[in-house]
């Protein structure tokens, strides 16, 4: 399985200027990949391969005066940008043709200079590193101080730098990582629990375990509120509207990381203590087009379940999926009777057939679990192994300065 463990660089003002100069050479090299391939559709040839793009657009464009400053940068980097280029195509035609799942997307379209977020990437042929003080020495730029959170557990095969919208910098490494040896640090537990997710409380559990919602965007929303309102008062191409511009992705970007690390911790404390989770698969989507889409995207649903399935693939855990339209508030989880819908402010009601008195969501968690075919305990219940899926996202660990013995 492969992770992705991102750590924040603290470039020094040289590093600044080469780190910017490495972006825009590689938005270059896509940007006149993206143009090659519409050249050629307009001209009625076939589209050139990823061969005679890199001969042409790097090696051959190096010796130009209008290219001579692709130079400058690492040739991985250009190398990497026409890979880029080459899966969004791939994507594009997988589209196309309904091999890609998901919903449909658009023609690879150029990048510009003022996009909030560049990234460039290593791979293990540029020759980066990580010296005896813990710095990533990367070609052509130097070494990197690493604000190191957490060890590396093997040598990682690529990294990515990353400058996103409120101007900080990320090395985010992949590691692969062996889910036996995973696995073997969770402790032994025979638990199966359900989980209702909803806006009251962000999640449920089956055992009558209730977890408030943090909404990290609605106690942000006064400071967001006097930053976007200063943003709007300053000159267009302006630096002082450039500063406003950065104070409210600041803003984002810290409701963002509060809210990452929440679903982070809690997933990982649900992991830990339970052999066996169900979860509603909720249609988000539609949720975020109603009145109640800003609480929608604040909770975050999607990500949160996301990093279950991603844990419980890498822990050896159970996690499954059930249908969006199993009716779980509807029914008794004491005599399985179907009382019909309800409306959202019935927060409690009484089984016509048995007369158990249910909290709505509590009894929608054991429904969950019910129907996930996970009632009983995990020792003797039919526990059905869940699909692993690639892990690419950022995961809180312990503290502590890596051992920097791992090169590429």
């Amino acid at each position: 399985m492969q992770l992705r463990y991102s750590f924040r660089l603290t470039p020094e003002p040289g590093q600044r200027t080469a780190l910017a100069r490495a972006f825009g050479c590689a938005r270059v090299v896509f940007n006149d990949a993206v143009r090659a391939r519409r050249d050629a559709l307009a001209a009625g040839r076939p589209y050139p391969g990823v061969g005679e793009l890199s001969k042409r657009l790097i090696t051959q464009a190096r010796h130009t005066p209008e290219r001579a400053w692709l130079d400058g940068v690492s040739s991985v980097v250009l190398q990497q940008a026409l890979r880029d280029a080459e899966s969004a195509y791939s994507n594009f035609f997988a589209s196309l043709k309904g091999d890609r799942p998901g919903p449909p997307i658009g023609e690879p379209r150029f990048k510009s200079r003022k996009d909030t977020r560049q990234s460039i990437r290593f791979t293990k042929n540029a020759k980066w590193k990580l010296d005896e003080r813990g710095r990533l020495i990367l070609p052509k730029i130097g070494p990197v101080k690493v604000n190191w959170s957490r060890t590396l557990p093997t040598t990682p095969s690529s990294v990515t730098v990353i400058k996103d919208s409120a101007g900080r910098y990320f090395a985010s490494f992949v590691i692969d990582t062996d889910p036996q040896a995973d696995a073997a640090t969770m402790p032994d537990t025979d638990r199966a629990i359900g989980i209702d997710l909803g806006l009251a409380h962000f999640a449920v559990l089956s055992t009558g375990e209730k977890i408030d919602s943090p909404r990290f965007l609605r106690r942000a929303e006064k400071k967001l509120k006097m930053a976007q309102r200063n943003l709007s008062r300053k000159q267009k191409g302006s630096k002082n509207r450039d500063k406003a511009r950065n104070k409210v992705a600041r803003a984002h970007a810290a409701a963002a990381d509060a809210r990452n690390e929440f679903h982070h911790q809690l997933s990982t404390r649900l992991i830990r203590e339970n052999q066996a989770i169900g979860v509603e698969n909720l249609a988000v989507n539609g949720l975020a087009r109603t009145r109640l889409a800003k609480s929608v995207h604040d909770a975050g649903w999607t990500q949160f379940v996301n990093m279950l399935e991603y844990k419980a693939a890498r822990y050896g855990r159970t996690f499954v999926r059930i249908d969006r339209f199993e009716p779980t508030s509807q029914t008794c989880s004491t005599c399985g009777h179907r009382d019909g819908p309800k409306p959202l402010d019935v927060r409690e009601w009484a089984c016509s057939a048995c007369g158990t008195l249910h909290d709505r969501d509590v009894n929608a968690a054991i429904n969950v679990r019910t129907a996930a075919g996970l009632a009983a305990p995990a020792c003797g219940a039919p526990v059905r192994p869940g699909t692993p899926v690639p892990a690419q996202r950022e995961e809180t660990g312990s503290h502590g300065i890596p051992t920097p013995t791992c090169a590429a």
